[in-house]
């Protein structure tokens, strides 16, 4: 029988969860319906295409998206010391930050842009990918701005405002792939462009929808008006400090999975077809398991700012039982329901025959999946942040892509033998980040990171 307060903490955290839930999705979810309405509307090379572009917008983008996510818990903690002085310095440069983000990365974006050949990838996905890349990299800086200002909303535990702002900008974007790409009635014919352009202009709405509504909001005017929007180089050094290793943990599992694309592109436009619909589906179901990570990370940080060692502990086993329950979900709607939802993705036979078993083993690494994104988010709450970098690198790096590789390619296991790869570097991963948790939440280790001087 479950502890009184545990169970309260069960619902606190989904009721946290929820919301950030839809909001992670939103990250994600614009790439999807790219690549469902391409693949519907334009066939199996344009889906290609925009999948291997999204893929690298997504893996220089997962940088600032994964390395501003540690601002929440700071804004949390610092809420719950009551600490507005210094939650309004945080405000003015967790922007600075994310345009730091912005700018660093697009110059990388060009870079890729431009020597988009040393990929290697069928003739036509390098005739059409980068122009579709630019405008999502061109993008993403309205991301990087939309994620740093959600990180206040969700920290004072008010994710509902960029949930709701982000359903908004999903239907919105749906709206625009179809009339961009087709140009029914007066709209201009784009073609496949037309679902990179209905991103960028959703994103840019988003952003501004949510800066809007915290500058007039009454509940925290002092943070979010009347601000001096010069840069403070000792938080903006704070904030990079846990901002950069966390943007390398995200990166680590992306750019496995992102190198995973590249590598499907070596072996056809078919498997790379299938692999797109495969990883759209791991991806969505990804993101909503950060949700719960990041709330997670949020009650943590909370518990940290009213030096509750009691509270840290157990809204860490919380986060730990909503993800596997989650992901467990997950798994056996995959199991069920595989093939129905690639027929919801593309009707071509060939595509589907390679990703059916590409969705068995996805759905096998759920909760691999979810287990490592939920320690990671548990451990940012306790700002630690350097030694789970090194994890997340070791299992994707010296794991997931060598093993996916000889599988693949070695053992002429194809496909399936990179995915196989990716499920041995997730399951590492979960299991050394579970046992550094379990290690960092003994009482006399806790006592001392809690009552450090320094956070």
């Amino acid at each position: 029988m479950l502890h009184k307060t545990l169970v309260e903490e069960l619902k606190t955290t989904l009721k946290l969860s929820i919301p950030i839930i839809v909001g992670q999705l939103g990250v994600v979810l614009m790439a999807v319906a790219d690549n469902v309405m391409v693949g519907q509307l334009l066939g199996k090379t344009s889906l290609g295409a925009a999948g291997v572009a999204n893929s690298i917008a997504f893996l220089i983008g997962s940088l600032a998206v994964g390395g501003l996510a540690v601002i929440a818990p700071m804004v949390s903690k610092s809420f719950a010391e009551n600490d507005s002085g210094y939650l309004k310095k945080l405000f003015v440069n967790a922007n600075w930050v994310a345009g730091i983000y912005g700018m660093i990365l697009s110059l990388i974006g060009t870079g890729v842009y431009f020597n988009f050949g040393i990929l290697n990838q069928p003739p036509e996905v390098t005739r059409l990918s980068p122009s579709f890349l630019a405008i999502i990299l061109a993008s993403n800086f309205f991301l990087y701005l939309f994620v740093a200002l959600k990180q206040f909303a969700d920290g004072f535990s008010r994710p509902q405002v960029a949930m709701t702002i982000t359903i908004i900008g999903l239907s919105l974007n749906v709206f625009g792939n179809y009339v961009l790409i087709k140009g029914p009635a007066f709209f201009p014919e784009i073609g496949l462009n037309g679902a990179a352009y209905s991103t960028f202009i959703t994103r840019s709405i988003m952003f501004f929808s949510l800066a809007g509504y915290l500058f007039f909001n009454k509940k925290h005017l002092n943070i979010f008006r009347n601000n001096h929007w010069g840069p403070d180089l000792n938080i903006i050094k704070e904030i990079l400090k846990r901002s950069v290793p966390g943007g390398f943990q995200f990166f680590f599992e992306i750019g496995a999975f992102s190198t995973a694309v590249i590598m499907m592109g070596w072996i056809s436009e078919t498997a790379l077809a299938a692999h797109h619909i495969a990883i759209n589906i791991a991806s969505s179901t990804y993101m909503m398991a950060t949700g719960i990570a990041f709330a997670s990370g949020i009650r943590v940080g909370d518990a940290w700012g009213r030096k509750d060692t009691e509270g840290i502990k157990t809204s860490g086993n919380a986060g730990y039982m909503l993800v596997f329950a989650f992901m467990t979900i997950c798994m056996v709607a995959i199991f069920i329901f595989k093939l129905p939802i690639l027929h919801f993705y593309i009707n071509d036979t060939s595509v589907i025959n390679i990703a059916l078993p590409l969705l068995t083993i996805a759905a096998i690494f759920q909760l691999s999946d979810g287990l490592q994104v939920v320690g990671l988010g548990v451990l940012r709450g306790l700002a630690d942040i350097k030694l789970p970098t090194v994890i997340t690198f070791v299992a994707y790096w010296l794991i997931a892509l060598p093993f996916g590789y000889l599988l693949g390619f070695k053992a002429n296991w194809g496909a399936n033998g990179i995915w196989i790869g990716l499920l041995l570097g997730l399951t590492a991963s979960a299991f050394f980040l579970y046992f550094r948790y379990r290690f960092l939440i003994k009482p006399d280790i806790l006592n001392k990171r809690i009552f450090k001087k320094h956070s």
